[in-house]
């Protein structure tokens, strides 16, 4: 641990965005919050800002999950808060993904105020009972979805209403010699 002049440990601020498991229940979510918040405790940091942004798209799946519920925590303390919060975050089943970032070094601990409404855990809800994910099928094209337009195949032409036959050739610019070769 790094120490400063005055004999005092280091003190930085971070963030961590945690996700869990679209299922998660609430009784589980508030557990995790729980063990979170005293991960950063006994390493003598503080959270200063907890948000809960909900369910959302994952950019790609995790754990055959396509979505996730994402919790935003912001807190200060030494590296070694850090390193106890991200083994707290490993050792759970309902924690799929989580990434830390160092905001600012040198951080006054006299000088941060903290909110006792901001660092409250908020409750998760389930997800809806109508939420239906996108079956591989759906996603490529193979199969119509009903949110998306229809294009029937037409007798004697493409998906698009004509035949390639019917092209006008003077409508196809002449690019010349496209190879850059001189002739």
């Amino acid at each position: 641990m790094a120490v400063q002049e005055s004999g005092t440990s280091r003190v930085r601020e971070y963030e961590t965005i945690y996700v869990l498991r679209p299922d998660v229940t609430k009784e589980n979510a508030e557990r995790i919050g729980t063990r979170v918040d005293e991960a950063v405790a006994r390493e003598g940091g503080k959270l200063t800002l907890v948000e809960t942004w909900g369910r959302r798209q994952l950019a790609y799946p995790v754990t055959k999950f396509k979505r996730g519920v994402y919790v935003y925590l912001k807190y200060i303390g030494a590296g070694a808060a850090v390193n106890e919060l991200e083994r707290n975050l490993r050792m759970l089943d309902d924690v799929l993904k989580y990434q830390t970032v160092k905001v600012r070094d040198e951080v006054d601990v006299a000088a941060v105020a903290i909110n006792p409404e901001d660092v409250k855990f908020e409750a998760i809800e389930p997800p809806p009972e109508d939420e239906e994910e996108e079956s591989i099928e759906r996603a490529l094209g193979l199969e119509e979805s009903p949110d998306r337009p229809h294009h029937h195949h037409r007798e004697g032409g493409d998906t698009f209403g004509g035949d390639i036959a019917d092209i006008d050739d003077d409508a196809v610019p002449d690019l010349g010699n496209v190879t850059g070769d001189e002739e």
